[in-house]
């Protein structure tokens, strides 16, 4: 890097990150999130209006939440305070609260924007419904993580929830080119990067605006200046991702999401999908072993006995895992996702358990018929333990007429076998027990 290329960065050394610099100051700055802040929407006209009320704003990181809570903070003519979970304790939110109540007395309103609400726990949550409800503050949360689960419920009714989405390549692009147009970016700065690249940062950046700000601003600061001009190529990009950025969060809502991605495309018989999904999870660094236990359930769940080798096939892609851990166990455990996924389907095993379930809990829990109890004292065979029990193996069919049931389920069906795979073959089979049981009557 050479004295001119220096000297134009030293100019920036003393200010904040690109992606804070060129953060959009205007609703007309503003790029994505059409659903939600185009002309005429509800978001926009109450932004534009200044009629808010206390709302949250779902979406993953870099998609603009706590952006556009700087630009209600610009258009508001309410007080505008900051607040940030990582750093706030119950007694800092009273502090502001108390403020806050204060403000109002005096005809001012308080506009609080919490961000990463989903990091503060119940109770500190409980110390803003009050304010909430009386109308002291006006809440704006900003959260990764759904509301549904990690918002008390309360504060969640009196709040309008506005989903942002991650934005898409060519969002990504208009707002990576507007930086060479931004006196805040690099406007009139000898910068030459291919549109390809652009899109190439939008691409990898999986909808994250700031993780493309990020990367164009190593990449520009990366590249030796040559002739007077930074001419950024291919190999830099690619250095400055090192690896592709993963959405994945091992204890948030993309956990599961991604989960049950897989489960749906192995269910689906889909085995490209659900290799995919699968490394999604182990790219972003998911426990093999939480993987093989989904894999597991999943063998029962919707295989079942229609290919009953498929909880055999887990079971071992689960010790494998064990064994030889990642990366290793990536091979095992796509061994084992694309056997579930090609396995023939049934959730009647699941069915079974519920139809049994909902029993168990909603009808008299009558006691074991005597004739299936163990007589294991002369008192239990006196008083009739064991009396009237047919011994299967005596008979000529090895089977039995007996009732094993209660007397009030005695003619309840839990388990009905599909046709598919090996559970056809059980199917027939039940069908023959039914008519010796029936000869036997």
């Amino acid at each position: 890097m050479d004295f001119m290329q220096n000297s134009m960065f030293d100019k920036l050394a003393y200010k904040s990150p690109l992606a804070d610099r060129v953060r959009p100051r205007s609703l007309d700055e503003y790029v994505g999130q059409e659903e939600i802040l185009g002309k005429g929407k509800l978001l926009r006209n109450l932004i534009e209006t200044d009629t808010l009320t206390s709302m949250i704003f779902w979406g993953p990181p870099g998609v603009g939440k706590t952006t556009l809570a700087f630009i209600i903070a610009k258009i508001t003519r309410a007080e505008f305070i900051t607040f940030s979970a990582v750093a706030s304790g119950i007694k800092e939110i009273k502090e502001v609260m108390v403020k806050a109540e204060t403000s109002k007395h005096l005809g001012i309103r308080t506009l609080l924007f919490v961000d990463e609400l989903h990091r503060f726990n119940k109770s500190q949550q409980d110390v803003f419904l009050p304010y909430v409800e009386k109308g002291s503050i006006i809440l704006i949360g900003a959260t990764t993580e759904n509301p549904s689960f990690e918002v008390n419920s309360a504060l969640l009714s009196r709040s309008k929830v506005f989903v942002l989405k991650a934005l898409n390549v060519e969002d990504i692009v208009k707002l990576l080119k507007n930086v060479f147009s931004d006196e805040r970016g690099y406007k009139g700065l000898p910068i030459s990067i291919d549109i390809s690249l652009l899109k190439m940062i939008a691409k990898f950046s999986s909808g994250d605006a700031r993780t493309a700000l990020n990367v164009l601003e190593l990449a520009v600061t990366t590249t030796p200046m040559i002739a007077g001009k930074i001419n950024i190529q291919k190999e830099i990009i690619e250095e400055c991702f090192n690896k592709k950025v993963l959405l994945y969060d091992k204890k948030g809502e993309e956990h599961y999401n991604i989960i049950s991605a897989l489960h749906k495309s192995m269910r689906n018989s889909d085995p490209d999908a659900s290799v995919y999904w699968l490394a999604r999870m182990l790219e972003g660094g998911e426990d093999p072993l939480y993987v093989a236990r989904r894999l597991i359930r999943f063998a029962s769940e919707d295989v079942g006995i229609a290919d009953p080798v498929a909880l055999q096939i887990t079971i071992a892609a689960y010790e494998a895992s064990h064994y030889i851990g990642m990366p290793e166990c990536t091979v095992n455990l796509t061994q084992a996702v694309i056997y579930l996924a090609m396995a023939p389907k049934s959730n009647s095993l699941y069915i079974a358990y519920e139809r049994a379930k909902h029993d168990v809990q909603n009808t008299v829990s009558e006691g074991v018929p005597l004739h299936l109890r163990n007589a294991s004292t002369s008192l239990m065979a006196d008083i009739g333990y064991g009396k009237g029990y047919e011994y299967a193996h005596n008979a000529d069919e090895k089977l039995t007429n007996m009732q094993c049931l209660p007397d009030n389920l005695k003619d309840k069906h839990y388990y009905i076998p599909t046709d598919q795979g090996y559970e056809k073959d059980v199917s027939q089979k039940l069908q023959y027990i039914k008519k010796v049981k029936e000869s036997l009557k």
